[in-house]
């Protein structure tokens, strides 16, 4: 089931985008303004609405960590704001002047692309706010754009119907036709698809258009020659233009916004339809699933945002992956409710999330916290759950020494997640360098050396090189 818990009705014009931080929730509309909400409560924060836009805002989004965020406008303008209180850190303006309809951050957040009208494509250093490169596509207005989860490209959308595929160089690598009438929307799923070929990773890239159409795409990744764009299939359930599109966090759900007034939610690995929604009166302009909690959010042009929360029964008729792919003590609480679900545990979700289990307290627990803390009253679930822990546990033991030397980090000496390359040349988990840095070691943690440079630059290769090893080790 999906209940609407919620609608925010404080615009007082068309509903053009919302996005969601761990925290907040933001939603921007043609009255020029950008709201921002607490997700614990729905409750505007104080300094809402951010006003600067002198015409209608298309579009926002929330940096990976959430700290800024950045708005775009038909004025010509792209708007960074800082989360913690609203203020304005910068304004970069279309080298055109051209009416702005998209921005993203890309995965790492160095970078922030924003596409116009004119059919122009900007890419920004998201630190230092100046301009880095300029394109453009040879028709049309650019009206959708996404990054590929490793960073290394990414993809816009014109309304002449083309997807585009540029490098972090803004690099053209490849155009072709993909709605007659028309793109709308683009989204990647953040999850590999399972089982690919070895030497390759398999990202899901959905688009929408005027066509009425969702069409998914399978981009496949291999460091040395590129990345190849494959059409996989089409999904239909909307009879009028499909305004927007967007992924689950964890991949399992894509969910569309349509000029017929609905919403629909796909399963992503039978493509069947999970739910379709009626509640906007008008067209439904933008959607956008929370990261962290299963809750969903439409905007329309009937000047509100709807708030919709699943159900674990929900979360559960997805098809579930074997396991996620990464260490159980990286999990999230969703990885666990997956893991609960594919263990046949699911009456045990809504326990799990209500005391914040993510893998880490998943490995901890014994059989004195199942009765005492989660209240778990029958014996015998408590032994079935102990037993696939203790699974896991084991799991975990021999993953740890399996894996190559190259993929620890020397500071933590565990498996990185988020690698980077330090001026000494080695490779670091990013948060681990951080926080050697930050408490004033200018020196190399490898050669005692006084480091050249502290910037750190992300080092994808690796991340791919170990994602792919994770995939590959859990298919076994």
């Amino acid at each position: 089931m999906v209940e609407l818990i919620h609608t925010l009705a404080d615009h007082n014009d068309d509903v053009n985008c919302c996005a969601f931080s761990s925290s907040l929730l933001a939603t921007c509309a043609l009255d020029k303004t950008i709201r921002l909400y607490f997700l614990s409560d729905f409750t505007e924060v104080p300094y809402s609405p951010l006003k600067f836009h002198t015409y209608a805002v298309h579009c926002c989004c929330f940096s990976p960590s959430g700290h800024i965020l950045a708005s775009c406008s038909t004025d010509g303008t792209t708007v960074l704001w800082d989360t913690q209180n609203g203020q304005i850190l910068a304004v970069m303006e279309q080298p055109s002047g051209s009416p702005v309809r998209v921005c993203r951050f890309s995965p790492d957040s160095t970078c922030l692309v924003s596409g116009a009208s004119d059919g122009t494509v900007v890419l920004w250093n998201a630190q230092s706010y100046k301009l880095h490169r300029c394109a453009s596509v040879k028709d049309g207005s650019l009206v959708a754009c996404a990054f590929s989860p490793p960073g290394n490209l990414f993809v816009t959308g014109s309304s002449c119907g083309d997807l585009t595929v540029w490098d972090d160089k803004m690099r053209c690598l490849h155009s072709e036709k993909a709605h007659d009438l028309g793109i709308t929307c683009c989204d990647f799923s953040s999850q590999p698809v399972p089982g690919g070929e070895r030497g390759l990773q398999f990202f899901q890239l959905a688009s929408c258009g005027q066509d009425c159409q969702i069409k998914i795409w399978v981009i496949s990744f291999i460091h040395i020659l590129g990345f190849e764009l494959k059409y996989k299939s089409t999904l239909t359930g909307h009879c009028a233009p499909v305004l927007a599109c967007a992924f689950s966090h964890d991949g399992q759900m894509l969910v569309s916004g349509s000029v017929d007034k609905s919403v629909i939610v796909y399963d992503t690995n039978t493509e069947n339809i999970l739910h379709t929604l009626t509640q906007h009166t008008r067209y439904v302009t933008t959607c956008a699933f929370a990261p962290n909690i299963l809750l969903l959010a439409t905007g329309s042009m009937d000047k509100t945002v709807n708030i919709w929360q699943f159900d674990t029964e929900t979360l559960c008729q997805a098809k579930i992956p074997d396991q996620p792919k990464q260490f159980t003590e990286n999990w999230s609480e969703d990885d666990v409710s997956n893991w609960l679900c594919a263990e046949g545990l699911e009456d045990l979700v809504d326990i799990f999330k209500m005391n914040n289990i993510d893998g880490r307290e998943l490995l901890n627990l014994t059989k004195e916290s199942l009765a005492d803390d989660l209240k778990i009253e029958s014996l015998g679930l408590r032994s079935k759950v102990l037993r696939k822990i203790e699974e896991l546990r084991t799991k975990v033991k021999t993953l740890s020494s399996e894996i190559p030397d190259e993929f620890i980090c020397p500071i933590t000496r565990e498996l990185m997640k988020d690698p980077i390359i330090a001026s000494d040349g080695y490779s670091y988990e990013k948060e681990a360098m951080e926080n050697w840095i930050s408490k004033k070691k200018r020196t190399s943690p490898m050669t005692n050396l006084v480091l050249s440079s502290v910037i750190l630059t992300p080092n994808r290769t690796l991340k791919m090189a170990i994602d792919r090893w994770l995939s590959e080790t859990h298919q076994k």
